[in-house]
């Protein structure tokens, strides 16, 4: 059954005329249904409120896992109040990587709207897909401000409430948007891919660091390689093997996924999964996309876990990921099984 319940880049020395279901399939969804409607009804805290999200994301530049990444999201964007998708630096990566998948999504979307669950339209997705930032930055601090950090300033003030920014690339624009806009820092969960990304636009970061240290920040640098390093790897779990089995034949967007990699790394797909399963205030707790630890004399900043226990080839806290690869590559299973 469908989980119904709320909640990269390269190596670095820091450590991308439809049929209807059957009636089986038309049961399945019925029941998940059901699951939602008793489950928020009994279990105290259950939200059937969509997660609020933004994504900044560099694809299309030297790494195919971010159209991986954007494949596994919509997948799950039932789940999410979908504000912004946006291309960031570094790379050649544009708008028109995030139109590729968005026209993959749609060739699938009968499929999807099919199951019964709440995703959204093509032409949606469309509206708040932005153009970011082309260029790192090269000064201390921002200089201007994107279409694509305008646009997520907007989008998070008129929101009104906490919104979680995904960042799957350099951390260009959403430095824009605080230098000009601090306002919005009440009203944002950070959740950085860094690593790699970090190292493309350093000063990006450090501006952020160096003057803003009050706002929610999750930096993930090396615990994200749990997606793809360790964990369960035996048939048909492997990297390889999954993508053989349960992505490569199943529809327009599986299809994108294996042209663009055929295997599993999908290295910014942890900070979707944290959203997907757990609490996402309280980072320091059990979840897909990883457990955290909290800075001393940063109240609001989470970082990779240092316990020995939790190191997976050399990468601190990869283990509090690929701990959970069976499930959470299950429940992405079921997913893919909506488009054969």
């Amino acid at each position: 059954m469908l989980r119904t319940f709320q909640t990269s880049a390269p190596e670095s020395h820091f450590e991308k005329k439809m049929p209807f279901p059957s009636n089986n399939k038309k049961i399945k969804y019925l029941l998940s249904s059901l699951v939602i409607f008793f489950t928020a009804a009994v279990v105290p805290g259950f939200s059937q409120e969509k997660i609020p999200v933004i994504i900044s994301t560099d694809i299309g530049g030297d790494d195919p896992d971010d159209h991986q990444s954007l494949v596994h999201f919509l997948l799950y964007a039932d789940r999410f109040e979908t504000l912004g998708i946006i291309s960031s630096p570094p790379g050649k990566g544009r708008l028109g990587d995030i139109e590729e998948v968005l026209d993959a999504y749609e060739e699938d979307f009968p499929k999807l709207k099919a199951s019964g669950l709440d995703y959204p339209s093509p032409a949606q997705l469309r509206k708040v897909s932005r153009q970011g930032e082309t260029e790192i930055q090269t000064t201390p601090s921002p200089e201007r401000l994107s279409p694509g950090a305008e646009f997520m300033v907007k989008q998070i003030i008129d929101f009104g409430k906490p919104v979680y920014v995904l960042v799957w690339g350099s951390m260009t624009d959403l430095a824009q948007a605080i230098h000009f806009h601090p306002e919005i820092k009440p009203l944002i969960r950070v959740y950085s891919i860094g690593s790699w990304n970090t190292q493309q636009d350093q000063k990006s970061r450090d501006y952020l660091w160096n003057n803003h240290p009050d706002f929610w920040w999750i930096e993930n640098n090396t615990t994200f390689r749990g997606m793809y390093m360790g964990g369960v790897q035996e048939e048909p779990w492997g990297n390889s093997s999954f993508v053989e089995s349960f992505v490569k034949d199943f529809g327009h967007l599986g299809k994108l996924f294996f042209e663009k990699k055929p295997d599993i790394k999908m290295g910014d797909t942890p900070s979707v999964l944290y959203l997907l399963q757990g609490n996402p205030e309280n980072p320091e707790g059990e979840n897909w996309g990883g457990s955290f630890m909290r800075s001393n004399d940063r109240p609001n900043y989470w970082t990779d876990r240092a316990d020995p226990e939790l190191i997976e080839n050399m990468r601190p806290g990869a283990k509090t990921v690929n701990k959970h690869r069976r499930e959470f590559l299950k429940d992405w299973k079921e997913r893919m099984e909506m488009l054969k």
